[in-house]
């Protein structure tokens, strides 16, 4: 039930961020769903495009935007304890370097380190999280259409960094769906 509210709000604050797209503070909007070893999430977002372009060769450049988010993530194996489950609220913010296109259609690739903080610690699956505090680096594969859609797969690994044991890490295979305005 915590799950199904987390996500409505997540989905009220989409609606508020497109709501301001023509400010243009906010590019793109986005919905994500990743799924890892006894572990789901759920996660939307807005980037901020940085209108910077660098190392520009026959139509492409390196480019890049913030990227701010909120996430659901859902554990099946609590305290590892079959069918227990643990839900914890995921914010993050990561500045995202990303290749391709000028025109920003097209195939690109890219990559961002940034930060996220978690709602409790995470103990799923005997995978630990000794801070609410991680960092998330990401590598990504996708596609931007003619009509603005965006379509993409990302590895995503969340860590503290070795700030505090234990910290086995949890990975995640993301797929992406935005739209940019």
């Amino acid at each position: 039930m915590q799950t199904k509210k987390i996500l409505a709000a997540a989905a009220a604050i989409l609606a508020m961020q497109a709501a301001v797209a023509d400010d243009k503070l906010i590019d793109t909007s986005y919905v994500e769903y990743a799924s890892a070893s006894k572990i789901q999430m759920a996660r939307i977002g807005a980037t901020s495009d940085w209108n910077k372009q660098w190392f520009q060769s026959n139509g492409t450049s390196l480019s890049g935007y913030w990227d701010a988010s909120f996430g659901a993530w859902r554990g099946k194996m609590a305290n590892n304890v079959p069918g227990a489950h643990q839900d914890l609220v995921d914010v993050g913010f990561t500045p995202v370097f990303r290749y391709g296109a000028d025109n920003k259609k097209g195939f690109y690739v890219e990559g961002g380190i940034g930060v996220h903080l978690l709602s409790k610690l995470y103990n799923n699956n005997d995978d630990k999280l000794s801070t609410a505090f991680q960092f998330g680096d990401h590598i990504g594969v996708g596609y931007v259409f003619d009509n603005h859609w965006e379509v993409a797969a990302k590895i995503q690994h969340f860590s503290n960094g070795g700030i505090k044991k234990p910290n086995s890490g949890v990975d995640y295979a993301v797929v992406k769906l935005a739209y940019r305005y």
